[in-house]
């Protein structure tokens, strides 16, 4: 099967490629920056466009025209105070992707959308698929993979044939993705050492989220691929994690400090350029819901290989060595290099990507 893969240098890219590439599937990477010659990124041919802008319709349809179908992963996390950019690169490349699948070629999308993509959660029950997705008022990320949800409508309506498959998994980590989620999270001149010397974690007690590791959406996202699965698909072990297994993890011990007041506290550092996660993410945090993965076991044949907390554990302890992959998206995290990126494009909050 060929399959061309959007985002194929990031964090769930990287893994599907170690789960694709082995099984015989031809693949198609689409990004910004082609990747160094190096596993798993050797093994699969390349396109480098910008989903951000209008130019990358002709290389996509170009790409599409001989695919058997399309992974959609490409999605922006930073800069956080530029919001325009963000939406334009996640839900103006969802609307470029579907627009060069119109003009012909593979007639199965895989979208990697989110349990972000939720409305928020009324109670610890998990939700299954048919759970809203309108996701949370106050977060942009999560306002923007809901609108992303609605233009999947718009597209499925509009074109008889196609075969739309949704994946919503947790928060998804992995050891080669730590170096990137510590830039996303963490301020450019805070070392890495520094997440396992946090004596206690200031968070409310009630925080419940669910994680999954990388390899196992990959899996599932193969899974669907082989077998051309169409609908949604809530990706996540049975149990999720909790303020006491992340204190656990970073060594700390947990102290009650209500969401608003955390809330409060994230919003002003982020306003102040102290720390470059906007506060959507505390609000997501305490309002995604739990997720019901049966459909996924039951249609899929699908099990995650790792506990959530075990996902969590490997993906701090990567933070503290720290770890990284080969791309430039999963690059190796440092002080100096954090500086040198500071002086020369500014935080990382308000720079493009070139």
């Amino acid at each position: 099967m060929r399959v061309v893969v959007t985002g194929a240098t990031g964090n769930i890219g990287t893994a599907l490629l170690r789960r694709l590439l082995p099984a015989g599937h031809e693949v198609v990477g689409v990004v910004r920056r082609q990747p160094d010659d190096t596993a798993p990124y050797d093994g699969a041919s390349w396109v480098t466009t910008d989903l951000s802008t209008d130019s990358c319709l002709d290389p996509l349809r170009a790409a599409f025209s001989d695919a058997d179908a399309v992974v959609h992963l490409a999605w922006g996390f930073q800069p956080s105070h530029d919001l325009d950019y963000l939406e334009e690169l996640g839900v103006g490349g969802t609307r470029r992707v579907l627009a060069a699948l119109a003009s012909g070629g593979p007639t199965h999308l895989v979208h990697m959308s989110s349990v972000g993509a939720y409305s928020p959660k009324r109670d610890d029950e998990p939700v299954d698929e048919t759970w809203p997705t309108g996701g949370v008022p106050t977060s942009p990320y999560s306002q923007h993979k809901a609108t992303a949800e609605r233009l999947l409508d718009a597209h499925e309506d509009a074109h008889e044939g196609i075969t739309v498959t949704r994946m919503r998994p947790g928060i998804v980590g992995q050891a080669a993705a730590a170096s990137a989620l510590l830039r996303y999270g963490l301020p450019a001149i805070v070392p890495a050492r520094a997440v396992g010397l946090l004596p206690v974690l200031p968070l409310d007690r009630r925080l419940k989220v669910p994680m999954v590791h990388a390899d196992d959406v990959a899996d599932a996202i193969a899974r669907a691929l082989e077998g051309r699965a169409p609908g949604a698909f809530n990706l996540a072990p049975d149990a999720p994690i909790t303020t006491a297994d992340i204190a656990s993890a970073l060594g700390a011990r947990p102290v009650h400090v209500p969401s608003h007041v955390v809330r409060a506290m994230a919003s002003a550092a982020w306003h102040a350029r102290l720390q470059p996660v906007d506060p959507g993410w505390v609000d997501l945090g305490f309002s995604v819901p739990l997720l019901d993965s049966s459909r996924a076991r039951i249609e899929l044949g699908w099990t995650p290989q790792k506990d959530a907390v075990t996902v969590l554990r490997e993906t701090i302890d990567a933070m503290r060595r720290p770890m990284a992959g080969s791309s430039d998206v999963l690059r190796p995290r440092s002080v100096s290099d954090g500086l040198r990126r500071l002086l020369e494009s500014g935080p990382v909050t308000r720079r493009r990507r070139p």
